[in-house]
């Protein structure tokens, strides 16, 4: 995707000393490819969707308004995070408990 906008943003460019226009159409597709275009691939990529609190991927995030430090990008990580430590727990109960142990004192 990005690739296709940098092309398009140079083809532009060079119409652009013909007709100034095509300058302000390129720069009008940078902003708008750096606003929207990087979290809307992220989400197309993941496969999950990105629309409830278990969507998505994790730390870029997914879908509208998925700024690294917005609320749901946060529930997304903690989400993840909170089935990993799960998954330890269960696969290492030994390990788990040592570090329990360690916690408390």
């Amino acid at each position: 995707m990005g690739t296709i906008v940098i092309a398009g943003t140079v083809v532009l460019v060079i119409l652009g000393f013909g007709n100034h226009t095509w300058w302000l159409v390129a720069v009008a597709l940078l902003f708008l490819y750096t606003q929207y275009g990087r979290d809307g691939a992220s989400t197309s990529s993941s496969g999950g969707g990105g629309s409830g609190a278990s969507g998505g991927s994790g730390g870029s995030g997914g879908g509208s308004g998925m700024t690294p430090g917005s609320y749901r990008a946060y529930r997304i990580r903690r989400d993840k995070q909170a089935k990993w430590d799960r998954r330890y727990r269960r696969e290492r109960p030994l390990e788990s408990r040592r570090q329990a142990r360690e916690q408390k004192k």
